[in-house]
């Protein structure tokens, strides 16, 4: 089995992945518009001029595989009772994520040593996706 997450920017998921492409060196899998989906959406289930947002994609954020999509808009993206943890090698590396998905987010813990990592910060980035940036303790 394997759990990866799913999320739903609600029409900004194009512009999330190149903020996450910066801040966390995101790397493109596979990106579908609506547009190109194999299947016809009935109609007025899309918005008008959504055949241009993302039906799905999938990006690597390190070893890890996350998908994400425009989803059906209208909707606040809402990204409650989770956060995404990245666990970095070293300091620097943990402070440098953590300043890059700051920019124009809210830091709900500055980056800080802690019990159980040289360096440990949580942040709201600007989508609202949270997340906990941790450098790996040094065995």
């Amino acid at each position: 089995m394997v759990v990866q997450p799913y999320v739903f920017f609600d029409g900004r998921c194009e512009e999330a992945f190149q903020f996450y492409e910066k801040a966390v060196g995101a790397k493109l899998e596979m990106k579908m518009k609506y547009k190109e989906s194999p299947e016809k959406h009935p109609p007025g289930m899309l918005p008008p001029g959504y055949e241009e947002k993302i039906m799905h994609m999938s990006f690597h954020v390190g070893k890890s595989l996350v998908m994400a999509s425009d989803g059906m808009c209208g909707r606040d993206a809402k990204f409650e009772g989770m956060s995404l943890a990245l666990s970095v090698d070293t300091e620097a590396e943990a402070q440098k994520v953590f300043a890059a998905l700051s920019d124009g987010g809210n830091v709900q813990m500055p980056m800080n040593k802690t019990f159980f990592s040289p360096a440990f910060g949580m942040v709201a980035d600007k989508f609202g996706v949270h997340w906990m940036i941790m450098a790996t303790p040094a065995s």
